[in-house]
């Protein structure tokens, strides 16, 4: 076991490195809605698939399609540049749980199989540039219903192929693939079968005051997956889902870096991951004000040798945790089964104001050769936290529970913000929903 402990001085080095080049490099700011609607649609209880596509195709750029108060059902929607999809209060899109209706031709949709990916998401944006989607409606993925033609849901298919160990073949519920310029504000994502968001090669996104709100049982519904991806901000978002809430991935189709996670709350989930692919590079990530209530993890980062690599400069701070089983994992051993030599080596992650109760503090490095490398300043947690640390070189400032080796002088007070951090939960009400 290695722990090193350095002195004060390398703590601002390290943090000033993170503030200056960890965030999304756009100027950011709160999307507003397209000056001209090109289509109102009305409710209907027939399938608006066709006619709600077709409205998107001759949406000129920079308008949107608005649905009014009320329930469409549809099937997969392809958007288009410049095209904003608006959805009002009080009206839902939900995804038909049709398998043949996201088939990609080979009949494996809603089956178990030795690959997943048989399925088209429920709305894709392909290498589109500009628009989004707008609103405080709802897009509910239904993935807790049953499949047509079947005595199973989309989550019941994914927990069997689990015990079966095979891939299931579900829907994503939004796909932002080899994009630009993508912004979805106000909109509630719900129930997805699959992913929420998953993207791929982005270059500028911004998601501002969603709400992801599905089941903690509902398998792989990671919330906002930034894959590949650069210059995203995640903001004023709530996130409660049976998976990562967000999960920054960089596999072998690209680096991800540039990106902000500011002011936001998560609820239910597995947390703040980075990984478990990061073979193509991770780096300049800000995490700031977020509030992490009830899920498992906290803040994590995890990979292993089959799918290591570079993970560097990621700051956190002003950060508050509550019921967590491990508030910190910082782990580079994610699958103990795995072979490889694709090292994952973390360096220049820095905490700073960070609070929290108990639950295990764990820093993994890979080896001697290739330590974690970490500074923290002024971050607290309660006498029943243990830390678990091997492999790593810490700078510390104000930590509690002390690391053996050390303790800087405790934090004054100066960031008080968990008491009204926690006041951003949000209600529970009778079908599991957050109240809008």
């Amino acid at each position: 076991m290695l722990v090193r402990l350095h002195n004060l001085a390398l703590v601002s080095m390290l943090a000033t490195v993170g503030l200056a080049q960890a965030k999304d490099r756009r100027a950011v700011a709160e999307p507003v809605a397209p000056s001209h609607v090109c289509t109102r649609l009305a409710p209907s209880s027939e399938n608006v698939t066709d006619r709600l596509q077709d409205a998107i195709a001759h949406c000129p750029p920079g308008s949107a399609v608005y649905l009014a108060k009320g329930i469409f059902m549809s099937g997969p929607l392809e958007m288009k540049s410049g095209v904003t999809l608006w959805i009002e209060r009080d009206a839902t899109l939900i995804a038909l749980a049709q398998p043949k209706a996201y088939d990609k031709g080979l009949g494996n949709c809603g089956r178990i199989g030795g690959k997943g990916d048989g399925c088209r998401p429920f709305i894709s944006f392909s290498k589109t540039r500009g628009g989004g989607i707008y609103g405080d409606g709802i897009i509910d993925g239904q993935g807790g219903a049953l499949m047509v033609g079947t005595s199973e849901s989309w989550w019941q298919l994914a927990r069997r192929a689990q015990t079966e160990g095979g891939n299931q073949n579900v829907p994503r519920l939004i796909q932002i693939d080899h994009a630009q310029d993508i912004a979805l504000h106000g909109i509630t994502l719900r129930n997805a079968p699959n992913f929420h968001v998953a993207m791929n090669r982005v270059e500028g996104a911004t998601f501002w005051g969603i709400t992801i709100d599905t089941p903690a049982y509902a398998r792989n519904t990671d919330g906002i997956d930034p894959g590949a991806s650069q210059d995203v901000t995640i903001a004023h978002c709530r996130i409660r889902t049976g998976d990562d809430n967000v999960a920054i991935k960089a596999g072998n189709n690209g680096p991800a870096r540039y990106i902000s996670i500011i002011d936001n709350y998560f609820g239910w989930g597995h947390g703040m991951s980075i990984g478990s692919e990061v073979n193509s590079g991770v780096s300049d990530i800000l995490v700031h004000g977020l509030t992490l209530d009830g899920t498992t993890s906290g803040l994590r980062i995890k990979s292993d040798v089959s799918r290591g690599g570079l993970v560097e400069r990621v700051t956190y701070e002003n950060v508050c945790l509550r019921g967590n089983r491990w508030p910190i994992y910082f782990d580079t051993r994610y699958d103990l089964q795995a072979h490889g030599d694709e090292l994952p080596v973390y360096r220049q992650i820095v905490l700073r104001h960070v609070r929290g109760g108990g639950g295990a503090l764990v820093m993994h490095g890979l080896d001697l050769v290739h330590p974690l490398e970490i500074a923290m300043e002024d971050v607290l947690f309660s006498d029943s936290a243990t830390w678990q640390v091997e492999n790593t070189n810490v700078v510390v400032s104000a930590v509690w529970p002390p690391l053996r080796g050390g303790q800087g002088q405790l934090s004054s007070g100066a960031w008080e913000g968990c008491a009204k951090a926690f006041l951003k939960a949000p209600r529970r009400s009778a079908n599991g929903i957050a109240p809008r």
